[in-house]
């Protein structure tokens, strides 16, 4: 027998990858929800002690935004861009980012299950659900932009 497997391929449009595939939405999502997290543990916190922490997470976000995140999602943008017709769902970064991902997850929530007093792990959950959220920006402009292509 001869089957051709890439039938069973998961493939979606480019733009619909950079919207959705793990890109602009999850991303989006993500950041929501660590930020959500951690505006409710600042919110059983003294309003000057919780404004310190919080903008030390908006400062931290900005860093991870500037120096990590929006080198990945400018990668993540090319590799798919560079695809030719249908892209898989999960073709747009290396196989190995997902090994980060869910290191990174366990990490969230290993953290979040710590001793570690929850309005200090606040400035962590900002800092990269606000980078998460920044960096999906890019990937719902050039959706847009490739949809005004059309």
């Amino acid at each position: 027998m001869n089957y051709d497997i890439r039938k069973y391929d998961p493939a979606v449009d480019k733009r619909f990858l950079i919207l959705i595939a793990l890109s602009g939405i999850v991303w989006s999502l993500v950041g929501v929800i660590l930020n959500a997290l951690a505006v409710k543990w600042l919110s059983h916190t003294a309003v000057q002690r919780a404004a310190w922490l919080g903008s030390a997470g908006i400062i931290l976000a900005l860093l991870i935004h500037h120096f990590g995140f929006l080198r990945l999602v400018d990668k993540n943008i090319a590799r798919i861009m560079a695809k030719k017709g249908k892209v898989c769902i999960f073709g747009f970064q290396p196989w190995k980012s997902y090994l980060i991902i869910i290191i990174m997850v366990a990490l969230g929530i290993t953290l979040r299950h710590s001793s570690l007093p929850k309005p200090y792990l606040a400035i962590i959950y900002i800092g990269f659900g606000g980078a998460m959220l920044l960096s999906s920006l890019r990937y719902h402009r050039i959706f847009f932009t490739l949809q005004k292509g059309d």
